[in-house]
């Protein structure tokens, strides 16, 4: 865990330990690899309609589900496949999310083998950079209703604008962390999702 320097943490981050321990290690750290932020979007799509700490809880047990979220795995994934992850209790059970992930990677490796990154594709709609953020935390922006639309236009499913912003922050394409944060400084810092 990252030592806690002077200063708060975001609120939202302090009602749980695992809430604190992902906040000081992953929130908001850029991350360039296709492969981790199609997991992290997928999980996000989980998330719709529960809490973030919830997907935290059973994140290894996706993880084992999925394959470790490898796409080339989860893409030949069948009917045998839906019905052993409705009945892990590991994981959050909708077959709607189970085979919105499935889809997903279809997606994943469409855009690969057509020479889209997707790394490359989210990171170019923000800029190619982390975008700072001042003040209050939206639910949404312009830039997430945007990155939705495009998402939806390839056909991911669960990729609404206010997913997509929670992702943003995830993924550290938004710089969220309060100005009071002790992480904020740190994380405005990094380029490549490592200090």
């Amino acid at each position: 865990m990252v030592a806690k320097e002077q200063g708060e943490r975001c609120a939202w981050a302090e009602t749980d330990p695992l809430l604190q321990e992902y906040h000081d290690e992953e929130w908001g750290v850029p991350e360039y690899d296709s492969r981790a932020l199609w997991e992290l979007l997928m999980l996000e799509g989980f998330q719709a309609g529960i809490s973030w700490l919830t997907v935290l809880r059973k994140r290894e047990a996706f993880r084992k589900g999925f394959r470790q979220f490898d796409p080339a795995k989860v893409a030949r994934f069948a009917e045998a496949d839906i019905s052993r992850l409705l009945n892990d209790e590991g994981i959050i059970r909708s077959r709607a999310k189970i085979e919105a992930t499935i889809t997903g990677a279809e997606i994943f490796l469409d855009m690969k083998k057509s020479g889209e990154d997707f790394a490359a594709f989210l990171w170019g709609m923000a800029g190619g950079k982390p975008i700072q953020t001042q003040g209050p935390r939206p639910v949404q922006t312009e830039l997430s209703v945007e990155m939705s639309k495009e998402l939806k236009k390839r056909g991911f499913k669960f990729v609404g604008p206010v997913i997509v912003y929670a992702f943003m922050q995830a993924a550290g394409i938004v710089n969220d962390h309060s100005e009071e944060c002790f992480r904020r400084k740190t994380v405005t810092k990094l380029k490549h999702g490592t200090l």
